[in-house]
């Protein structure tokens, strides 16, 4: 949903997301369902979307350089959504668009402003679904 008021932001595709490519609609797709559900929200009021657009071969965690490309495209998908809050699930995503080098266990559940040139959106950090 691009009026979406809450955007969440994973780290880069699994193996069933790449086949039907849509974000998060494998078995970590399927607890964010219930995680979005718990607080009132389906996927048709949130902006689901990665980091990094494709597959990483093996399943790895993308590189430094690969988010670092990719960073340009997710940062204008924010702007465009121009959510309230703005989700990061994982530590790749996290320390990608809020720029910590701290660990998620650290990072999560504080809330952190995320500039996005023209305005301040609240960001908060999770773990992924995966973990």
């Amino acid at each position: 949903n691009p009026q979406a008021k809450v955007m969440f932001v994973g780290e880069a595709p699994g193996r069933d997301e790449d086949i039907e490519g849509l974000p998060f609609v494998g078995r970590s797709g399927k607890l964010l369902d219930r995680m979005i559900a718990a607080i009132g929200l389906d996927r048709s009021k949130a902006y689901i979307a990665n980091v990094i657009p494709w597959r990483p071969p093996g399943n790895r965690t993308p590189t430094p350089q690969e988010t670092q490309v990719c960073l340009p495209f997710i940062q204008r998908h924010i702007e465009l959504v121009n959510p309230d809050v703005l989700v990061t699930l994982g530590n790749p995503s996290t320390q990608a668009l809020l720029g910590t080098r701290e660990g998620i266990m650290r990072t999560r559940g504080k809330w952190i402003d995320y500039d996005t040139g023209t305005r301040t959106i609240r960001a908060v950090a999770t773990f992924h679904p995966a973990y």
